[in-house]
């Protein structure tokens, strides 16, 4: 790694480091992450944060409540978001600008296309943008749930040389080293296999919602679309300084050495599945011979409420998936022509609207 090389990276803060106490936000941990970004925007990197923290920075404005309710959190996500972003601008002596996104502007491609556009134009004016779940108005249904997925799916978005989420521990470990004595550091990952997720304990932090699962899923969306990433320790100062020398503080998981087409990185890990085709057991193969073009004669049944353009999941009847792909037709229309005795009916209908999903818009999703 080499920061010189860098020309746009995305730095995640979680709720630990803004609000370590839950009694408001802290500039205790973030005047050394201020500062990194700082200096890398004086060298030419442009810098988009990611910062978690609402919730925890607005909770002790309400009575003490052991389980707040859903109504409850969105409020402290109200008071909290205005907190959080006076904080990060009383750090800075350049501007900032806040962006407040869901997974369901994140999933509709047209959305999508617009975060990116706002976030490079506040760049090329020399803005910093400042991201965050929109927690007070999001519901289940269109959250992402983590600032580390969250923070990925911008890097993506933002064309980013490199991911940093700062965490509460170094990186991945063999073991969780709060538990285990004997637990060793990884330095570097290269392949995100099953192996390295059962290294992944919980979250070690009460105030976060993520754990090292959820950071290591993070790594796997950002590598795939070549983007460097690492999990470093927010709470020690050093690790910037170790950063802006070029030096890992942490884990570095290497990024594929060919990313994915931005188009299928966006549908394998940034859309969200809206029904499914499940479709004849041998149509994998005609995926490894690179025949995508799926017709109403390849599949068995569908699933799910879905509409033109929306992501479909393309699974075998054993359940195996295969694919994420854009449909060319509503369900209520692949009902309706599954539902006709005629075969000509349904031979003439993709004749004119062509197949059910094209080449040109399908991810195949691998096997692990």
């Amino acid at each position: 790694m080499s920061t010189s090389h860098w020309k746009r990276i995305v730095v995640k803060v979680g709720s630990a480091l803004i609000a370590p106490h839950q009694q408001g936000c802290s500039s205790h941990y973030l005047l050394g992450i201020a500062q990194f970004i700082a200096t890398c925007r004086a060298q030419g990197c442009q810098v988009v944060l990611v910062s978690s923290g609402s919730v925890a920075a607005g909770k002790h404005r309400f009575s003490e409540v052991t389980e707040p309710s859903v109504s409850l959190k969105k409020a402290m996500a109200a008071a909290g978001q205005a907190d959080m972003m006076a904080t990060w601008d009383k750090l800075f002596d350049f501007p900032s600008a806040q962006l407040l996104v869901t997974h369901g502007d994140l999933r509709h491609r047209e959305r999508y296309v617009s975060i990116k556009d706002t976030i490079f134009t506040l760049l090329d004016h020399g803005l910093l943008p400042i991201i965050n779940e929109n927690d007070a108005v999001t519901t289940d249904k269109l959250r992402v749930g983590d600032n580390d997925n969250l923070s990925a799916m911008v890097a993506a978005a933002a064309d980013a040389d490199a991911l940093i989420i700062c965490s509460d521990v170094k990186g991945l470990y063999t073991k969780n080293p709060n538990l285990h004595d004997d637990a060793k550091l990884i330095k570097q990952v290269s392949d995100i296999n099953p192996d390295i997720y059962a290294m992944a304990g919980g979250a070690t932090s009460s105030v976060g919602t993520g754990g090292m699962r959820t950071k290591i899923q993070a790594a796997e969306k950002a590598i795939s679309h070549g983007i460097e990433t690492m999990i470093v320790d927010g709470f020690d100062a050093d690790t910037f300084n170790q950063l802006l020398k070029g030096q890992n503080p942490g884990t570095l998981f290497t990024p594929y050495d060919e990313p994915m087409q931005e188009h299928l990185h966006w549908m394998t890990h940034t859309s969200q599945v809206q029904g499914e085709l499940i479709v004849e057991n041998d149509f994998d193969s005609d995926l490894e011979e690179h025949d995508t073009q799926l017709t109403s004669d390849d599949v068995v049944a569908v699933k799910g409420n879905f509409s033109v353009g929306d992501t479909v999941l393309v699974r075998k009847g054993d359940g195996t998936k295969l694919a994420k792909a854009k449909s060319n037709y509503s369900s209520c229309l692949l009902h309706f022509i599954s539902d006709q005795e005629d075969q000509e009916f349904a031979n003439n209908a993709q004749q004119k609207t062509g197949p059910l999903i094209s080449d040109k818009n399908i991810a195949i999703l691998e096997q692990i």
